[in-house]
């Protein structure tokens, strides 16, 4: 299993909220959705622009606390170090390597559903 300390931002050097979990795409749903309401809900905090994974609960939870404590600084840092342009992650993530579908086609194109008397 997968465990992941994570960052989210209102906007490019906006409001920066730090959490962990094991489920990231449910967890940061929940935070574009506002479903659990809080600080994320209340300020607008959506847009994952920062991830590191950990092998246990305990490491990602370590990492979180540890951010938490950063001066504000070092966090626009450790954010611009691998993504300069606060590109929102979640997409990448949630689809992996299809987050790219610029030239995906569906298995049923060019498939009318009817069938000629041949196919029978």
């Amino acid at each position: 299993m997968t465990f992941f300390t994570y960052i989210l931002a209102s906007r490019r050097n906006g409001t920066l909220y730090t959490g962990s979990t094991d489920d990231l795409i449910t967890r940061v749903g929940q935070h574009r959705t506002k479903a659990l309401g809080g600080f994320t809900a209340r300020y607008g905090v959506q847009t994952l622009v920062w991830l590191e994974r950990h092998e246990t609960r305990e490491a990602a939870f370590r990492r979180e606390r540890q951010i938490k404590k950063w001066n504000r600084a070092w966090k626009l840092d450790l954010i611009e170090s691998v993504n300069p342009e606060w590109r929102d992650l979640y997409d990448e993530v949630r689809l992996g390597d299809l987050s790219d579908v610029s030239n995906w086609v569906p298995a049923s194109a060019g498939m009318s559903g009817d069938r000629s008397e041949d196919d029978t």
